[in-house]
């Protein structure tokens, strides 16, 4: 028998093993995957749009503050890491007639995610009762997570109309959305960006 299995046959093995697995999770909680969808109108020529500039009616600032004035620190964040994406996909942020308006919303939420599966939330196995050293239990349980959703949304700035609109979510550390975590969904997000899949002989329009 080799040291790992007699290490495992000792009671305190599991504990361990479980500790050194939860804070691997933890450590990795910012580099979780972000789910993203997009959905665009497919009648968009999406190669003329060169220039672009935020929408100029947003209400209020993603925290649920005043909008006028001054920004939250995530306003200042996306605000900087879409300006960035943008810009190395070569459109121009103007000031004035721009080809299309970008505008976005953020949200942080509480959510749980039911697990079922032999194992504890610290990685190690239940042991029933009654059943002989060893035997599992089959249990769920519940861990409880913050996502950061942002939508980002392409307004056709001559027709008025959405002509593209990109969502991303993941799990985040706090309340509010880090400048990394950001980063990390608007690049994300605008990886679909121009999208690929136009409908094929559809009308074209700008």
């Amino acid at each position: 028998m080799n040291r790992i299995s007699r290490f495992l046959l000792r009671p305190f093995a599991y504990p361990v093993l479980g500790l050194s697995l939860l804070l691997g999770a933890s450590s990795c909680t910012t580099t979780a995957r972000v789910g993203v969808t997009s959905d665009f109108d497919h009648s968009v020529n999406f190669r003329a749009y060169r220039t672009w500039a935020w929408y100029p009616q947003q209400p209020q600032d993603t925290e649920g503050g005043p909008a006028q004035g001054y920004e939250s620190f995530l306003d200042k964040r996306i605000r900087k890491a879409v300006e960035t994406q943008l810009t190395q996909k070569g459109m121009q942020m103007v000031e004035a007639n721009p080809d299309v308006f970008v505008a976005y919303s953020a949200r942080v939420e509480e959510k749980q995610r039911t697990n079922m599966n032999p194992y504890s939330p610290y990685g190690y196995p239940y042991y029933g009762y009654g059943y002989g050293y060893g035997s599992l239990y089959n249990r769920g349980y519940v861990t409880e997570y913050k996502a950061g959703t942002l939508i980002l949304d392409f307004v056709d700035a001559r027709r008025k109309e959405l002509a593209w609109r990109g969502q991303g979510q993941a799990q985040v550390d706090n309340q509010t959305i880090s400048e990394a975590e950001v980063q990390r969904i608007v690049t994300s997000i605008l990886g679909n960006y121009p999208p690929q899949d136009q409908a094929s002989g559809s009308q074209v329009r700008r």
